[in-house]
């Protein structure tokens, strides 16, 4: 049996083990949602989306 802890993805929204992934203080985004944010451009339509989801961590720090 594989204990590996689960975390929803502050981008998806999709459960994930750790090891899938970074954690950002207290936050979780997987592996395939980070390879898609560093390649999106700025310009992106989804650019902005990236950046309010990010900044769901940091609320919920300073909560």
């Amino acid at each position: 049996m594989d204990n590996k802890l689960e975390h929803q993805c502050v981008i998806c929204g999709e459960q994930k083990s750790e090891g899938e992934g970074i954690r950002i203080i207290s936050g979780f985004i997987c592996e395939p949602c980070e390879m898609e944010m560093v390649r999106t451009d700025v310009r992106d339509d989804k650019y902005p989306f990236f950046i309010h989801q990010m900044k769901q961590i940091f609320l919920e720090k300073n909560a």
